[in-house]
């Protein structure tokens, strides 16, 4: 599965472009791909034109050489999954149900055993078994987090795209989803692809890191070692910083003196 983004210009409506010439190659040899950046970059704009919810002013993404517009919402659907960042959480479903949604793809007219079990291992993966039955609308919003990365993990696609998936979660359970991914995208050669606020998780964990830049633009593309300086850091948050090695992966410390 390869996923090419070729001279893509996005942006919304007759506003200047939010992207500008994205050019990209992801694969499933890839693994986990962070996206990393400053706010209003971008980030959600890219992974929203890879997913064909928006489509681009200019240029095209192609998943296996078809460009994602002439695929039809269900073909895609089962090539690309994705978990977005905001939801509409007006609902009185339990959480094994909303997680259930996950497998609509996948189960025709009825429910089958296989879905079950896999709405259940999720669920139970997510370390949320104790909240299958309640209400969504009852969660916290680490809960609900969890939640929506399970109906993510059933989608059982080849590329699994998310939206910030540990915006609210503490720090442990950033780590436990972050590694979650990583190892699903190596052991089950899925491309895995997730915006991500904290550099440090993304260079410890990813095995590759996208870092978008203003004006919406790709600033570095590769692994950590390779993009995580301290000229990068520099030129796409404007903070100063000195990178340490820790473990084998670039560790970032931020100066006091440079905010």
């Amino acid at each position: 599965m390869e996923v090419r983004v070729e001279s893509l210009f996005c942006g919304y409506g007759k506003e200047e472009p939010v992207l500008s010439d994205i050019n990209l190659e992801m694969s499933t040899d890839d693994g986990l791909i962070c996206i990393i950046g400053p706010n209003g970059v971008g980030k959600s704009t890219l992974i929203k034109c890879i997913d064909g919810l928006i489509q681009p002013q200019s240029g095209a993404v192609l998943l296996d050489g078809k460009d994602v517009r002439e695929y039809g919402r269900k073909e895609l659907a089962d090539r690309i999954g994705y978990v977005q960042s905001v939801y509409d959480t007006r609902s009185n479903m339990s959480v094994f149900e909303t997680v259930s949604m996950g497998r609509f793809n996948h189960m025709g007219w009825r429910v089958s055993a296989e879905d079950l079990q896999m709405v259940d291992r999720a669920i139970r993966v997510m370390g949320i078994q104790h909240l299958s039955e309640k209400s969504i609308n009852e969660l916290s919003a680490g809960q609900f987090q969890k939640a929506m990365i399970a109906r993510g993990l059933v989608q059982d696609t080849e590329v699994l795209i998310l939206d910030e998936p540990t915006s609210n979660l503490d720090i442990r359970s950033q780590v436990f989803v972050t590694s979650l991914l990583k190892n699903m995208a190596n052991v089950e050669k899925k491309l895995i692809i997730m915006i991500s606020h904290d550099v440090n998780i993304a260079s410890k964990m990813a095995d590759k890191i996208l870092i978008l830049a203003r004006p919406g633009r790709v600033l570095a593309f590769g692994t950590p070692e390779e993009v995580i300086t301290e000229s990068n850091i520099m030129e796409a948050y404007g903070v100063e910083c000195d990178i340490t090695d820790h473990e084998g992966r670039p560790n970032i410390l931020i100066r006091s003196d440079s905010v």
